[in-house]
């Protein structure tokens, strides 16, 4: 075997220790508000910072971006059926969010995708219009016992 080829072959054993992820975007009309900005002296200062306006029920395209690990890179999840999957779950209409920020409505999508996907690092991003949002990261979650 020439040094190359040595060369190569460690290489690829490295790429196959590497953690691997697929990932998928699609996007929803929502509606929230941010009940606390109507009186916390933080938000509604009066002033240019004001996002007093938050506290009423207004609209967004929430931009979501979900990765998720596989564990060998021929298709353990394939990523159009994922995706599909999760835009099925927001089928229904402009989903109604009431309160919840980016970051609650990650935490909701978490659980769903590690119900069906178990043992997994997930990264979810949710962005309100694509322009400002969160980013989660969740390690793969210890296995419970018992259950």
């Amino acid at each position: 075997m020439s040094t190359e080829d040595m060369r190569d072959q460690a290489l690829k054993e490295q790429a196959n220790k590497g953690t691997k992820m697929i990932w998928v975007t699609f996007r929803k009309e929502g509606i929230h508000k941010y009940p606390a900005a109507l009186d916390d002296p933080k938000l509604a200062t009066g002033d240019e910072y004001d996002v007093s306006f938050l506290g009423h029920p207004h609209r967004h395209i929430f931009h979501f971006k979900v990765a998720i690990e596989v564990f060998h890179d021929d298709r353990d999840i394939e990523f159009i059926q994922f995706k599909r999957w999760m835009e099925n779950m927001y089928a229904d209409g402009t989903m109604k969010l009431d309160f919840k920020s980016c970051e609650m409505i990650s935490d909701d999508l978490y659980m769903a995708i590690t119900k069906r996907y178990p043992g997994r690092k997930i990264e979810i991003d949710v962005a309100e219009d694509g322009e400002n949002g969160s980013h989660a990261v969740y390690d793969k979650p210890a296995p419970v016992s018992g259950i």
